[in-house]
């Protein structure tokens, strides 16, 4: 080995004809290399052992249940006014609106309302109500006997009441195919050809 300080500090042996080279690491990476060390110990003595902070999953489920309160809150205020609503006019929240309906609606009710395993829109028969506050109370509430989601809890109250909006919109136009009134009890087609 070199004892030079100005020379490269070469070791002695090599390996395909090239030789090592041992350099210091700089001093601030040692010190920081030192300090993440000591900071382990004490997280770990602080937390693990000690046990006087509370875990990334407890503080997760604190933070977790507090969101859960708010959301409960926004909700709850929501459903107070929900009798006092009407549908909204605006072409930025009708255009929200549109945009959830495609994204969470359309897989059931087709992207113009037609009706596929859930009912047609368009149409002026509803079987829960057809005013402005019963497609609300059913967007947030769902209709689990007939397979309806309830959105309470994933859609905030704004983005309930634009995609209400737009639904309320659908009511009147005449998609292409649409889904019979359900109402309507199915029509007869004959004896069927495997009788």
């Amino acid at each position: 080995m070199n004892d030079n300080p100005q020379e490269p500090k070469l070791l002695e042996h090599d390996a395909d004809g090239i030789r090592e080279l041992d350099n210091l690491l700089p001093r601030w990476w040692v010190w920081l290399f030192y300090g993440c060390i000591a900071f382990a110990v004490g997280y770990l003595v602080y937390y693990h052992v000690l046990k006087a902070g509370p875990l990334q999953a407890a503080e997760y489920d604190t933070e977790w249940k507090a969101g859960e309160a708010l959301k409960s809150a926004a909700l709850a205020k929501f459903e107070a006014t929900i009798t006092t609503l009407t549908p909204s006019q605006d072409k930025a929240v009708l255009a929200q609106g549109q945009q959830i309906f495609l994204t969470y609606c359309a897989p059931c009710h087709r992207p113009d309302g037609g009706g596929l395993v859930g009912p047609n829109l368009c149409d002026d028969y509803w079987i829960h109500g057809s005013n402005y506050v019963d497609n609300l109370k059913v967007i947030i509430n769902g209709v689990p006997d007939k397979g309806m989601l309830t959105w309470r809890g994933i859609l905030k109250p704004s983005e309930v009441q634009a995609v209400a909006s737009h639904i309320y919109t659908l009511r009147g136009t005449k998609p292409p195919n649409p889904k019979p009134r359900e109402d309507q009890a199915p029509k007869p087609t004959g004896p069927s050809p495997f009788e």
